[in-house]
């Protein structure tokens, strides 16, 4: 055990990749530079050379498209997207041929790809390059998408998805890489499709589920209102997702928080409450469940307005608190 960052983490998930899985590459744009992917790739093409760590001119479509081709032909690649909203150029091979892939072939092939797609947000990055676009790939079936946000997690997951033989979508945040708490660097390597929520506290109040950096919004907005006793369930996996440990929270609460750093509408947060409210009609529900999530707009340049316009823990606890007076 050792006291590790989540950027940390994920540098040494990749290093125990790249030593013990002579199949696995990484390709992409930035993978030696900071301003890219922070220190969660520090040295690894001195390590291992840059026939293993293949940066890339500028094209998402092409780098994506050649990752997907090795995949079919038995590598296990890892494309590294240093912003998710330029990953749309990519859509057409991630949609259309590494999601669909094994059920056209009935299984008899695979297109075992990781993508790890970057979330950049604040530090005045604007409209562009902050954007929280996991909900659209979550709604296509043959992805899986995950989004850690603890260290032990970046660490476990992104093991877990470059070992499993679907396309999966690896989310990271770098608002999360300077959170820290002890890491287990010996893997247990998990089947990806055992892994989904996680109850992370226990109470008795309500529930708040989360995603991404809603983790440690919560966590802050807790420690404002003591007299709150709640289940917090990190969601982790977003798609293909159970959501049980969420029914049977929401049974014993009767509350419903859910904090997603992303647009509320069509997301994440949504499909949470609508499947608490289609596939659990025994709740009884004492107050309206409550999305908290960012504003129906693109995100601004100024730092003033950012403050404003993501989320924040004082804001949360004064919506926990006025469940109890509904």
């Amino acid at each position: 055990m050792q006291d590790s960052t989540y950027s940390d983490a994920i540098r040494l998930a990749f290093d125990y990749l790249l030593s013990n899985h002579p199949d696995v590459f990484v390709i992409g744009q930035g993978l030696w530079s900071p301003w890219y992917v922070g220190n969660t790739m520090t040295n690894l093409e001195i390590l291992y050379g840059t026939d293993r760590l293949i940066d890339t001119p500028v094209s998402e479509a092409a780098v994506t498209a050649a990752a997907i081709g090795a995949s079919i032909a038995g590598m296990r690649p890892i494309v590294v997207h240093p912003r998710m909203d330029f990953m749309l150029y990519a859509f057409d091979p991630i949609i259309n041929q590494a999601a669909k892939w094994s059920q056209i072939f009935s299984s008899q092939s695979k297109a075992p790809l990781t993508i790890r797609a970057i979330i950049n947000r604040r530090g005045e990055q604007g409209a562009q390059h902050s954007q929280s676009l996991y909900h659209m790939f979550a709604s296509v079936p043959g992805l899986r998408v995950v989004f850690p946000t603890t260290p032990q997690d970046a660490f476990d997951f992104l093991i877990s998805s470059v070992l499993s033989d679907d396309p999966v979508i690896y989310v990271d945040d770098r608002s999360l890489y300077e959170e820290a708490s002890y890491l287990n660097t010996i893997p247990t390597v998990h089947n990806l499709v055992s892994l989904g929520p996680k109850l992370t506290t226990s109470g008795l109040d309500l529930t708040v589920v989360t995603i991404g950096r809603g983790r440690v919004v919560t966590r802050e907005a807790l420690l404002k209102c003591p007299e709150i006793s709640a289940d917090t369930i990190d969601l982790r996996v977003l798609s293909p997702c159970n959501y049980e440990i969420i029914y049977e929270s929401v049974q014993k609460t009767g509350r419903l928080v859910v904090v997603d750093e992303a647009w509320g509408f069509s997301g994440i947060a949504s499909e949470v409450v609508s499947s608490v409210a289609c596939h659990s009609p025994q709740i009884h529900l004492k107050s309206p469940p409550v999305k908290y999530h960012l504003p129906h707009s693109a995100a601004p340049t100024s730092s003033t307005l950012e403050d404003a316009y993501y989320l924040n823990s004082s804001q949360l606890a004064s919506i926990m608190k006025s469940l109890f007076s509904l």
